[in-house]
């Protein structure tokens, strides 16, 4: 009745139901921007730790809510979560929300179960890269692109300049690079539960729960709270565990507010507009799920 006196009782009064750590990972994985945290390594890793960490902890249940993002914090993040699990022998439980696609998906995998809602959409195994070319808009307006190298290859991907075929061979090499990367991820943590041949799983296609289900991409159709009762009892105890990601002001402005200090003003534009770009990209990734 009165659980929320545990951590102050004696060992041999607190409360001997099994308890769930549960901890949500949403947003797209990277950097992120002044108004919003990426999901990284970084910001993670404190949250992550509290919930291995937690006493009598008997599981950690992470929900995933992300479109993707950097393929490398998509694995650090995953990676970190898979030597929690050994070092403190506690079980992995991962249930994808809206969305658990790309790198989402490849966080989806550090489950040793992995849950997701029937309309969740998952997968998305696969790799995009994206830019814009400007060259022809900069020549219109007669302004020159002046750039200096050393390397001859230093000034690849240029957006002010003609796309070349070898930046192109470049990006595809790339790609296919990081593709395989993610086909093994997947073959590795999904083994003989993948049930459809890699043409199909692997060509960036993504489906709603109960066709991953079918897929093998997932165990089952489910919610935390619904799994985690039928796995541990309906008298499991649930601790949430909380990121802590900054504020919008102290992501943008540190520890005080401009006016504190005497903010460079131009400065202040300079990373509101480049917050805004970040959260049009990010919103972009969404975008592409219908969100």
């Amino acid at each position: 009745m009165f659980k929320f006196l545990d951590p102050l009782l004696p060992k041999k009064m607190k409360s001997t139901n099994p308890l769930v750590a549960t901890i949500r990972l949403s947003g797209g994985i990277g950097e992120g921007s002044n108004f919003k945290a990426g999901l990284n390594l970084a910001t993670v890793k404190d949250g992550l730790e509290k919930a291995f960490e937690m006493n009598g902890v008997n599981a950690v249940a992470i929900s995933i809510n992300s479109p993707g993002g950097s393929p490398v914090q998509s694995a650090l993040i995953h990676d970190r979560i898979r030597a929690l699990s050994a070092e403190h022998k506690v079980p992995v439980f991962t249930f994808a929300e809206d969305v658990a696609a790309s790198g989402g998906y490849w966080l989806l995998c550090a489950g040793d179960e992995a849950y997701a809602h029937e309309t969740s959409i998952v997968g998305s195994i696969g790799v995009i890269m994206t830019s814009f070319g400007v060259d022809r808009l900069i020549k219109k307006w007669d302004i020159d692109r002046r750039v200096y190298t050393s390397g001859k290859n230093k000034n690849k991907l240029d957006m002010f300049m003609p796309e070349k075929k070898e930046d192109v061979a470049l990006i595809g090499q790339m790609s296919g690079d990081i593709h395989e990367a993610f086909k093994q991820h997947v073959r590795d943590r999904r083994k003989d539960k993948l049930n459809a041949d890699e043409d199909t799983l692997f060509n960036g296609d993504f489906w709603a729960g109960k066709r991953a289900k079918e897929h093998g991409l997932i165990d089952d159709i489910g919610s935390v709270y619904e799994v985690m009762k039928t796995k541990f009892g309906p008298d499991v105890r649930f601790k949430d565990v909380n990121l802590g990601k900054k504020g919008l002001l102290k992501k943008m402005f540190g520890s005080s507010t401009p006016a504190s200090f005497g903010g460079n003003i131009g400065d202040i534009g300079v990373g509101v507009a480049h917050g805004l770009a970040e959260v049009a990209e990010e919103k972009a990734l969404w975008s592409r799920f219908g969100l």
